[in-house]
């Protein structure tokens, strides 16, 4: 009997080549694609993998647990992956990669293989997962193998062996920049971009307008949350409103990619060592992020608050390097789903060029007292106490002057 392999397929250039690869070493191959949103012909792919040697197809609609297990678990902690980057790729390969290891124990195989470049961060998120949840697992990852890397050294030799093959492709040896997409963001980069110091052409963008194109009036809209968790958006400018998780999150990315919002040009540092260019668009997590953000600042207590704060960026780096289901990482989402108990309540926006304007908020958990914080009221502040407050405050500080 030939051994099982599953393949994350993509129906792009490598996976295409790699289906026909392992066919040839005899393999039999099981093709997987995960449906995280990517605006594909999904029935398209399934043919092809099948032509190209493909055993059996799973097509896997990630997109509805996509949105409330990672998107929204990521957006209660606020995660920034150095201060710029919302993690659009990272966030989305945890749940590609478990349900690869589904499939394997349905199909009664321990063999998994992917397309990432061994000079990427994808390979380390699918292994360390694979790694996890099937201990015993068998890899298979091409572009670290030294057979494979002889007979390819780059698109020339895939699109040579794909014509002699008679696999179906849509390249070019002369690639602008490589793509990510999912129902959070579009990434764009290496190709054209490699060049740090060249500007991205706007006809690159396929998710998001200009800020220049973005119309000349403001969209207003009001955004719920439910213990961290957006549960209804309103469109104050047309009176529209929409609920459910994924229509929820697809309406507010639609309207915030109308405005000329999410698009970030940065280069960041990868696991593995190197720096890198990316380009991305993100238009509703950029929305989400400062709304939330927003609703904690009048629900959080003050310390919480600040733990958080620290947390957030250690969070960030765990799912950026591929340790989302870690023990360390279960213990830090355990504190930040415990702080949000309270993170309820309306934010008030405007979404205009660019731009993402917070205009209010309101809650029933506020911690915020006009009466205590108000210059024109006394209140159940007396202002007397602070001179005590003051001058054991600054005591150390006497100690320390006295002595220099």
């Amino acid at each position: 009997m030939k051994q099982k392999v599953i393949l994350a397929y993509s129906g792009g250039l490598d996976t295409s080549v790699i289906i026909k690869w392992l066919a040839n070493k005899g393999y039999e191959i099981i093709a997987y694609i995960a449906d995280v949103g990517q605006k594909e012909n999904f029935e398209e792919i399934k043919e092809k993998a099948l032509k190209t040697g493909a055993s059996k197809v799973y097509i896997e609609d990630l997109k509805k647990d996509l949105v409330e297990k990672y998107i929204f678990q990521a957006l209660k902690a606020n995660v920034i992956y150095e201060n710029q980057y919302l993690l659009g790729t990272a966030i989305a390969r945890p749940i590609i990669a478990k349900k690869q290891v589904e499939i394997a124990q349905k199909e009664n195989t321990n063999i998994l293989a992917h397309g990432c470049t061994g000079k990427g961060n994808d390979q380390i998120r699918f292994e360390l997962i694979w790694m996890q949840y099937m201990p015993n697992v068998k890899i298979i990852s091409p572009w670290k193998d030294e057979e494979w890397l002889k007979q390819f050294k780059g698109r020339t030799d895939l699109i040579n062996y794909a014509k002699k093959e008679k696999i179906p492709i849509n390249v070019s040896i002369k690639k602008p920049y490589s793509t990510d997409e999912n129902l959070m963001h579009i990434s764009y980069e290496s190709g054209l971009l490699e060049n740090t110091s060249r500007t991205p052409d706007q006809n690159m963008f396929k998710l998001t307008l200009s800020p220049k194109q973005a119309p000349d009036k403001e969209t207003e809209i009001c955004i719920e949350f439910e213990k961290g968790i957006p549960v209804k958006i309103i469109n104050l400018t047309n009176k529209k409103t929409v609920t459910g998780s994924l229509n929820f999150f697809n309406y507010l990315s639609k309207i915030a990619a109308e405005n000329g919002i999410g698009r970030i040009d940065i280069v960041e540092n990868r696991f593995v060592g190197m720096k890198s260019r990316g380009v991305y668009e993100t238009p509703a997590v950029t929305v989400l992020l400062k709304a939330h953000q927003d609703i904690e600042s009048i629900t959080l207590d003050k310390e919480v608050m600040h733990l958080k704060n620290l947390m957030s960026p250690v969070i960030a780096k765990l799912i950026y390097n591929g340790f989302w289901f870690s023990p360390e990482m279960d213990f830090l989402m355990a504190a930040v789903n415990k702080s949000q108990e309270n993170v309820s309540g309306k934010v008030f926006i405007n979404l205009y060029k660019g731009n993402v304007t917070i205009t209010g908020r309101r809650s029933q958990n506020s911690l915020y007292d006009e009466s205590i914080s108000s210059m024109d009221k006394e209140g159940e502040y007396d202002q007397k106490d602070a001179s005590g407050f003051i001058k054991i405050t600054g005591l150390r500080l006497k100690l320390t002057g006295s002595k220099k």
